[in-house]
């Protein structure tokens, strides 16, 4: 047992012995398919804080030699399958971090020299029929490649952090030679002899060189398109239900906090480093700490990119944009559009990605606190103004003042004109939810949501604890308010509410976009379901 060679299985076990743990074991029967195929290239890239080294230290555990730990993994998922005793504990593993090599050694080029050597050291003591004291100067692939033919000897590769070379580093030599070092590991018909699976975990995909991969043998799994790992992004929503009905907390609050990320597989996927600590303070907070990551959206949002600010402005007030992901080269010092930062937000999950509509979002509360506060950081005031009027709004909606309101979301449009098409429904709907930001305290919000004969602009859903009642808002242009309430009721769109019953504010707004003034007006009308 070494520390980069066969690492054992100490990591893991600490993991499963901790408080809470959610069995993703189900993981390794998709690494245990692909071992020794031409799929056998993995890489994974996920946000910070969604268990990326827990799934490395996972898999280091399960396949490892010289250690014993069925007794972790028997009764969970992975134990069911017709390969779980095949590849238990019977693998060679060289298992690397990358973020910590870099500290550990003092710099990129530092690591990649001390992690080969190192590595090679514990190669000859784990193998020493295979390799002696002379090999010491070789470089990994070619003690690799003698001990193949020396017994046959093959290997597993799990690396954490992969990408942050590329991601955070500067050294542009460093950063050639490590992907030169991965392509002597991992491609070519050479390293087909010793490797049997490569499992890479990063944040971001494989950076491209003008549209091609340099490692294009990898099968890539990302937030954009986890594909068949995409329940083990995060923590589903069976899985979040019944933690919460075990520590006795909220599950509504939980799901409107933390959920939000949504693949073609698995609709509702959770940040599982905010649900766990939330479970363990007993509490709902933003786990979401200021990083590097953070620093980089404050960055990309000022350049207002084709528009940026009005997306995340839109987004911010729960409604989506679309996105191209596929021209981004996968390297965050190369973002030069709109859809590039985008998509590095998707990566670094401040924004979520429906990759069926092609369309980003803001995945839940907790993030959408973060962007706020990016927002706040680089001073677009106009949407700060927004925001910090916008108590001021509900209130006097909830006091049915239809004057109040008409003269707030006219404000609210006039300043953010030049953001959106202002004579334009969609463009009225997103003012209206950014000039109600802070509701989302009190509401879940739906555009468009299917009611009665039809679709209503707009529902606030009081959570449970608000005590306030549900606003059905309908938004009208060159009619009238009353048409506004008019539809509401013929359509019967409080009736169709199934999930609420109690006080509904029906509201109709409409705006004169032939006014020179654009006077909008409003009518309020109370009904009980």
């Amino acid at each position: 047992m070494g520390r980069y060679v066969n690492p054992g299985n100490r990591n893991f076990s600490r993991a499963v012995n901790s408080g809470i743990y959610v069995d993703k074991t189900g993981m390794l029967g998709y690494l245990n398919r692909v071992i020794d195929t031409e799929q056998c290239m993995v890489c994974v890239s996920r946000p910070r804080r969604f268990g990326k080294t827990l799934a490395v230290d996972m898999a280091a555990a399960y396949y490892s030699r010289d250690c014993e730990s069925d007794d972790l993994f028997r009764g969970r998922a992975i134990a069911s399958e017709e390969s779980y005793e095949r590849f238990l504990n019977q693998c060679n593993v060289i298992k690397w971090d990358m973020a910590e090599a870099v500290l550990y050694y003092g710099g990129a080029q530092e690591a990649l020299e001390g992690l080969q050597q190192d590595t090679v050291q514990e190669l000859i003591a784990q193998f020493p029929e295979g390799l002696c004291e002379s090999d010491a100067g070789n470089k990994l692939a070619n003690a690799l490649v003698k001990l193949y033919y020396a017994r046959e000897e093959t290997f597993l590769f799990l690396i954490d952090e992969w990408d942050v070379i590329y991601r955070e580093g500067t050294d542009q030599e460093a950063q050639t030679e490590y992907t030169n070092l991965l392509r002597l590991l991992f491609k070519g018909s050479t390293s087909k002899q010793f490797v049997r699976l490569a499992y890479l975990t990063g944040i971001l995909p494989i950076k491209r060189y003008n549209s091609e991969s340099a490692l294009n043998n990898f099968r890539e799994y990302t937030m954009t398109s986890p594909k068949a790992l995409a329940e083990y992004v995060g923590f589903t929503d069976a899985e979040v239900r019944a933690l919460c009905e075990e520590w006795q907390m909220d599950y509504d609050t939980m799901r409107r906090m933390y959920d939000g990320y949504s693949f073609r597989r698995v609709r509702h996927v959770y940040c599982p480093n905010s649900v766990v600590n939330a479970l363990l303070d007993g509490e709902y907070r933003t786990y979401w700490t200021q990083t590097s990551s953070y620093d980089a959206v404050r960055t990309y949002i000022t350049m207002d990119y084709q528009g940026l600010k009005g997306d995340i402005a839109a987004m911010l007030a729960g409604g989506r944009c679309r996105v191209n992901t596929i021209g981004f080269e996968n390297d965050m010092k190369k973002v030069r559009s709109r859809d590039d930062v985008l998509t590095v937000l998707i990566h670094l999950g401040y924004l979520a990605y429906d990759d069926v509509a092609g369309e980003a979002y803001v995945p839940n509360e907790e993030v959408r606190s973060v962007l706020e506060r990016a927002v706040t950081d680089v001073s677009w005031e106009p949407v700060i103004q927004a925001i910090e009027a916008s108590d001021h709004l509900l209130q006097a909606l909830l006091r049915g003042d239809a004057g109040a309101v008409a003269a707030g979301v006219e404000e609210a449009h006039k300043n953010h004109a030049s953001m959106w098409k202002y004579n334009d429904e969609n463009t009225l709907a997103c003012v209206i939810r950014l000039a109600f930001y802070n509701a989302v305290n009190d509401y879940e919000i739906f555009s468009e949501m299917p009611a009665g004969v039809g679709r209503a602009d707009l529902v606030f859903l009081p959570i449970r604890t608000s005590g306030k009642p549900a606003l059905v808002i309908e938004l009208k242009c060159d009619r009238s308010a009353q048409s506004a309430l008019d539809q509401i009721r013929s359509r019967s769109y409080p009736e169709s509410l199934q999930r609420y019953a109690g006080r509904i504010l029906l509201v109709g707004i409409n705006y004169d976009k032939t006014d020179p003034d654009k006077k909008h007006t409003c009518l309020i009308e109370e009904w009980r379901k």
